[in-house]
């Protein structure tokens, strides 16, 4: 399970056999996430709001980042 960024209490990763779409898990203070990369869909949601929030701004700001740790982990 690649760990991607450890920020403000938030955990961003994937596992080790993911599939398409690239998307990108969360947790935080137990909560956790699942959000698709390409659009910024959350697909599943355990997280209050502000820690929802929070989670998608820093997805935006890493997105690049983490589609490209997906492809060289997948490819």
């Amino acid at each position: 399970m690649p760990t991607l960024l450890n920020v403000d209490g938030f955990k961003f990763f994937f596992y080790a056999n993911e599939h398409d779409p690239k998307h990108i898990h969360v947790m935080k203070d137990g909560d956790f996430a699942k959000i698709e990369l390409a659009s910024l869909k959350v697909t599943h949601n355990y997280m209050k709001p502000k820690n929802l929030n929070k989670a998608l701004v820093l997805v935006t700001i890493h997105k690049d980042e983490f589609e490209r740790k997906w492809d060289e982990y997948f490819n």
